[in-house]
């Protein structure tokens, strides 16, 4: 790929091109209705090729100074090219900027090495999944 994707925070996204890149990305992606998930979010960051969406983290916010990392999604064809490290500490430097001193991710250990790459260093950290009551 000769030209480097380009970065914008928060732009206008449809719910059309983010499912497009989400079923690329994830095999078992369902379609979903992004805006209620961007309404509440602290920002994102979007890459795109040729007018194409290509890349797409998330960031939300407690309100103060912790932000978290959400959905870094790259497209297979785009992969293990250094778009995800920039979706990311693009994501990082906004989330900054915007007060946060504290930028958290959950992921697989798989992903480990991804994150630590992009700054990360691993914390112990607690998870409860929260099954509805019937």
């Amino acid at each position: 790929m000769s030209t480097t994707p380009a970065l914008d925070i928060r732009p206008a996204l449809s719910d059309d091109e983010l499912n497009e890149l989400f079923a690329a990305s994830w095999p078992d992606h369902t379609t979903t209705a992004f805006a209620p998930l961007l309404d509440r979010s602290l920002l994102w960051v979007a890459a795109r090729r040729a007018g194409r969406l290509v890349g797409y983290v998330n960031v939300v916010g407690d309100g103060g100074l912790h932000a978290f990392v959400l959905d870094t999604t790259v497209h297979p064809d785009e992969r293990r090219l250094g778009l995800g490290r920039r979706l990311v500490r693009s994501a990082a430097a906004e989330a900054c900027a915007r007060g946060a001193r504290w930028f958290h991710v959950d992921y697989e250990p798989a992903l480990a090495p991804f994150y630590a790459s992009c700054g990360f260093r691993t914390t112990e950290a607690g998870l409860m999944p929260l099954v509805p009551r019937g």
